[in-house]
């Protein structure tokens, strides 16, 4: 999502943290590459203006200029300006009030509000029970989709009666999620192709009929220079607690997320990476100035891990491992616990000193593609060639490849990179294995993480 901006980044800070010495001029033609980089990334003028200032005038304080290291120290003052500017307040959901609380989302016709509030709602399903209701009468079916996703992820929605209008909706939902005893009701309201006072004033109005402790305006991360003007007008005339950024997995320049939280002055709460339900992260504004500057982002990436991988059967795997039997059954598994955290450009994103070689990598094809045809190339096969792929000869290869799809060059590979594998965890085995390496790292292979990291919810 910021892949451009992050190597121009990458680059403006390479000159200087090569220079062991730093001068005026140095510092000036390094804020010269930072405003160039965040202003092709649409980072709104203003915000761009007030960011370099503040920058600058710590760069060029005394303890940059005799600092050991004056290149890191400048990155330092970047990252923490660029965590202010994101917002470094907490993203916590406000509950503070009596149930049923009401969320109400906002914002323009596709923007994708619809598919986040089911995103909000399973997100916080395991821990409160939440009821969806949609205001949308204008869009053709807009309503019959907040159903369908409802019916997906498992959560109820208002049922839709025709002819009512969005006010008496909202009544009718307040009464629902009362006598229902829901912890939760997530408003969707309609949208305009562009702003204009009907969409306003009935927001407003709903808002005041609702009472919401969250007006959540949910904006496309690809709006460019409009996100600011955007998130004026619906922090003035309807009043915005959060903003929830959606399509920032996209190729877009992304800077409405610097821009549209420094002009509504409220904390970005969620952003969406993805079509999937899951596709939704709580939004941290330090791991996402790491991720900017491509420092990586390990935290989020186990939270994901923690999240999605499935901790029994990843140790029964990590013991067949061990003991030399795993098979391309095990590979498969492998495979599919990888997709549940995320694309294989994501996940580089977030491991340090990686991100800059992520276009290298996905060039090279070792990537999603890569992953798929191998997916592919062990469906193809037979139960007794998975569990013992030394069967797997020339007639095997080809019929396989056929099978697939693909070249038996391609099975080859597959089969070579399983071999390499299996002989890497038979050796790992013999030396005692995970345990043994833990010890070595003197921490315990199944214990806490350090800093005693865990899941956080936000609420």
């Amino acid at each position: 999502m910021f892949d451009s901006l992050t190597d121009k980044l990458g680059k403006a800070f390479a000159k200087i943290t090569s220079r062991g010495v730093l001068n005026e001029k140095d510092i000036d033609e390094a804020m010269r590459e930072i405003r160039i980089a965040l202003l092709e990334a649409d980072v709104s003028l203003p915000v761009v203006k007030d960011f370099i200032a503040k920058v600058k005038e710590q760069a060029l304080g005394e303890k940059v200029v005799k600092s050991i290291q004056p290149g890191q120290m400048v990155v330092k003052i970047v990252h923490d300006e660029l965590v202010k500017l994101l917002g470094a307040e907490q993203t916590e959901l406000n509950f503070n009030a009596p149930a049923p609380v009401c969320f109400l989302l906002v914002g323009l016709q596709g923007s994708g509000k619809t598919t986040s509030a089911s995103k909000i709602a399973l997100k916080l399903k395991k821990h409160k029970r939440v009821l969806l209701a949609s205001l949308d009468i204008y869009r053709p079916a807009a309503q019959e989709q907040l159903s369908q996703l409802g019916r997906q992820i498992g959560v109820d929605v208002l049922p839709i009666v025709a002819g009512q209008k969005p006010l008496d909706i909202t009544k009718r939902a307040l009464e629902a999620a009362k006598t229902g005893v829901y912890d939760l009701l997530i408003l969707d309201t309609a949208g305009r192709l562009q702003i204009d006072e009907a969409m306003m004033k009935e927001a407003a109005e709903v808002k005041k009929l609702a009472q919401p402790t969250e007006v959540l305006l949910v904006a496309d991360a690809m709006i460019g220079q409009e996100a600011c003007h955007v998130a004026q007008e619906f922090n003035d005339k309807v009043g915005i607690t959060g903003l929830v950024l959606t399509r920032m997995d996209g190729t877009s320049r992304a800077g409405a997320a610097l821009s549209m939280k420094m002009v509504a002055d409220v904390a970005i709460k969620f952003v969406g990476v993805g079509e999937k339900p899951e596709d939704f992260e709580i939004f941290h504004a330090d791991r996402m100035a790491g991720r900017i500057l491509g420092q990586g982002d390990v935290v989020s990436l186990v939270e994901k891990a923690m999240e999605n991988v499935d901790r029994s059967e990843a140790e029964a795997m990590a013991g067949k491992m061990m003991k030399g039997s795993f098979d391309l059954n095990d590979m498969l598994a492998q495979m599919n616990q990888m997709k549940k955290i995320g694309s294989m450009g994501s996940i580089i994103s977030m491991i340090p000193g990686l991100s800059k070689y992520k276009s290298q990598i996905e060039e090279s094809g070792v990537g999603d593609n890569l992953m798929k045809k191998q997916e592919a190339i062990i469906l193809s096969m037979t139960k007794q060639e998975r569990a013992d792929p030394n069967i797997i000869k020339a007639s095997r290869k080809r019929r396989i490849a056929a099978g697939a799809g693909v070249e038996v060059h391609d099975v080859n590979v597959l089969l070579k990179s399983y071999e390499q594998m299996s002989t890497l965890m038979k050796k790992m085995g013999k030396f005692g294995g995970l345990a043994s390496m833990a010890k070595m790292m003197k921490m315990s292979p199944f214990g806490k993480f350090p800093g005693g990291m865990k899941n956080k919810f936000p609420f």
